[in-house]
């Protein structure tokens, strides 16, 4: 498990399923840790969160999967997310040059870090919690909660009408 030598990504660090491989490991890293999560959840400003989180107690992370290094220095939308989660990590296939995030515009003093593989994942620098306001954070998971509703809707009747 996470050995850069055999992962799936490292012949094709920019394709589709390098990314989705991330996505699943950091999915049974947060089962692990009591945080349900869904992906591509759309926030508030038109931002899209690659996996939103809650756990039992209502906390919210976001987590960002990057598996290029273009892609992370190229994406100036992340501090929108920060106004939605009381955590936030960047998530990344092993191999994947962690040096850009120990640099100041990454904020490392509050983000964390998970490194992941389509079987699990491991992280290597925890979050900083930054408690969202209450009305942010209702409103947050509210939408969360309505959306999970939705797409379970769309699963047991893929033919109904859902709105967004």
């Amino acid at each position: 498990m996470l050995d850069a030598t055999d992962h799936p990504c490292t012949d094709q660090p920019d394709s589709p399923a390098c990314a989705a491989d991330v996505v699943r490991g950091v999915t049974r890293l947060l089962l692990r840790h009591d945080l349900t999560a869904m992906c591509e959840v759309p926030l508030d400003g038109g931002r899209r969160a690659d996996l939103m989180a809650l756990d039992a107690r209502g906390q919210i992370v976001v987590v960002e999967v990057k598996v290029s290094r273009a892609d992370l220095l190229g994406d100036g939308k992340w501090p929108d997310y920060l106004g939605h989660c009381d955590r936030y990590y960047w998530a990344v296939p092993p191999g994947f040059d962690l040096s850009p995030l120990d640099t100041p515009p990454f904020l490392p003093e509050r983000t964390g870090v998970i490194v992941a593989d389509r079987y699990d994942a491991a992280i290597l620098r925890e979050a900083h919690t930054h408690p969202l306001p209450a009305h942010v954070r209702k409103r947050c998971t509210l939408a969360f909660a309505r959306r999970a509703a939705r797409r379970l809707t769309g699963l047991i009747d893929p033919d109904a009408i859902l709105p967004g």
